[in-house]
């Protein structure tokens, strides 16, 4: 009789996910079997679930894309992991490899990309299987409940701020300060920047503060652009936008110094407001930015293994996971809830 595990999965898209026994799977050749021992809940697992975006996941599917556990099994051909190894199954779960992106490091936006707890089976789930060539490697030094979150809130902030291109001693302003923004604070501090924090929540702010932030503006009370560019002559080299919020987006243009870079990580509904007249007449640059590669994981989890950055993190049962939905879908998730499937 095969194994099972608990899982909670996707049956139809807007509904509560499904508590289920199911078989735990099989490596096949190049592949591992993971225990899982914890798992991040991030807002894209709730689009996935609602099906939200353009290309939708096959149903029934099982979220899930910040998980953690230790390797109990591998597949023919397997070289890179081990039985007994601690490892990580990120957002992008694998890639193709010889194609112009993946050549070049920007395997994120292969064509043939895989996206973990998306196209295929996440971590909300006791096993998992995943990629060897694509997984995380977890440092001696972090609990694998600390690297849930920084798998991918911590690499897309990370990457985020790199993509910026600014220097140490430079500003860089970030525009929303929970889940995402707290990590883009601390990242941005090790990495020898001024830090501007922008959010509509005064414990948010204050928090930011207490991680290291220079400068702090409550966007309700106030133009935030011309608060911060009065404060920085001439506003921030770098901007990074965090908040699903098109005001946000607008607001980080505004922000965003002569010749300097506006990133954009959060996903709000609609169009975007572009004033063209400003992006052309100051030389502002606009780039998207989409988790992150190989490399920029090692370096995401580097500083955390060295202390200089710590997600907050709420702890619950794989059991809340519909709850945990529903405040995330009302805003009410200040920071990280990661999964704890030890418990």
């Amino acid at each position: 009789m095969a194994a099972t595990m608990q899982v909670a999965a996707v049956k139809q898209f807007g509904s509560p996910l499904v508590f289920e026994e199911w078989n735990v799977p099989s490596p096949g050749p190049n592949q591992i079997l993971i225990k899982t021992e914890a798992c991040g809940v991030c807002h894209t697992d709730l689009h996935a679930a609602k099906g939200e975006w353009p290309i939708k996941p096959t149903l029934p599917f099982i979220p899930g894309h910040e998980a953690i556990g230790t390797v109990t099994a591998v597949g023919a051909s397997v070289t890179t992991v081990k039985e007994g190894d601690r490892v990580g199954v990120p957002w992008l779960y694998s890639a193709c490899g010889h194609c112009e992106y993946c050549l070049s490091s920007w395997e994120t936006v292969c064509p043939d990309a895989q996206f973990g707890g998306y196209t295929k089976n996440g971590g909300f789930a006791e096993y998992l299987l995943a990629d060897p060539n694509y997984v995380a490697h977890v440092p001696n030094g972090l609990s694998s409940i600390e690297a849930a979150p920084l798998i991918c809130a911590g690499l897309t902030t990370y990457k985020g701020i790199k993509e910026t291109e600014a220097r140490p001693g430079e500003w860089v302003a970030i525009s929303g300060v929970g889940g995402l923004g707290h990590l883009a604070v601390q990242y941005a501090k090790a990495m020898g920047l001024l830090v501007c924090a922008v959010d509509i929540d005064d414990g948010k702010l204050d928090h930011a503060k207490r991680l290291g932030a220079d400068l702090v503006f409550n966007a309700k009370a106030g133009d935030p652009a011309a608060a911060l560019k009065k404060e920085t002559g001439g506003g921030a080299h770098g901007v990074l936008i965090t908040a699903p919020s098109l005001i946000a987006f607008k607001q980080g243009i505004g922000m965003t110094r002569k010749r300097g870079t506006c990133v954009l990580v959060g996903l709000p509904p609609g169009e975007f407001p572009v004033p063209l007249f400003d992006i052309v007449a100051n030389c502002i640059s606009i780039r998207g930015s989409f988790v992150g590669n190989r490399k920029d994981m090692a370096e995401a989890l580097s500083f955390a293994a060295d202390g200089k950055v710590k997600a907050d993190i709420e702890l619950q049962p794989l059991s809340a996971v519909n709850r945990i939905f529903e405040r995330l879908e009302h805003g009410d998730v200040p920071a990280r809830v990661v999964l704890d499937l030890t418990a």
